[in-house]
């Protein structure tokens, strides 16, 4: 798939699982849905649920724009700037100093599709699977 057929796959409702585990042995869990939704020349992401730790729960949302590129589907934060671009191996980084985020996203059983995290640094250091998937129509 070229980067414009890959993002426009993406449009809509998708449900979205992530499991987090941080370097100290804790986990966390989210679980809620992704909306892909149309914004200009962009596609927003909106993720919205509820993120489980140490025995407490609480209301998670954040947001990314996504669009296609010739090096493949850049991902920004909400306000524009850049996080990472996915490229034709479905690895990406974001450099955060002092921090480091490595990508592998996977698109081989696709419309399920996941991206695996590995978070390296003085303050932050963890790894997190997300797992998308389209709801069941009921």
């Amino acid at each position: 798939m070229t980067p414009a057929s890959r993002l426009a796959a993406l449009a809509g409702t998708w449900r979205t699982r992530r499991a987090l585990r941080h370097a100290d042995g804790t986990w966390a869990r989210f679980e809620g849905k992704s909306v892909w939704s149309p914004d200009g020349a962009l596609l927003r992401c909106v993720e919205a649920g509820t993120l489980s730790q140490g025995g407490q729960s609480f209301t998670a949302r954040r947001e990314t724009l996504w669009r296609a590129s010739p090096g493949g589907i850049e991902v920004l934060f909400a306000d524009g700037r850049p996080f990472h671009c996915i490229t034709d191996d479905a690895w990406a980084r974001h450099d955060c100093p002092p921090d480091l985020y490595w990508l592998r996203y996977d698109f081989g059983a696709w419309p399920r599709w996941s991206v695996r995290w590995r978070v390296t640094g003085p303050r932050k250091a963890y790894r997190a699977l997300t797992r998308y998937d389209r709801p069941a129509i009921s």
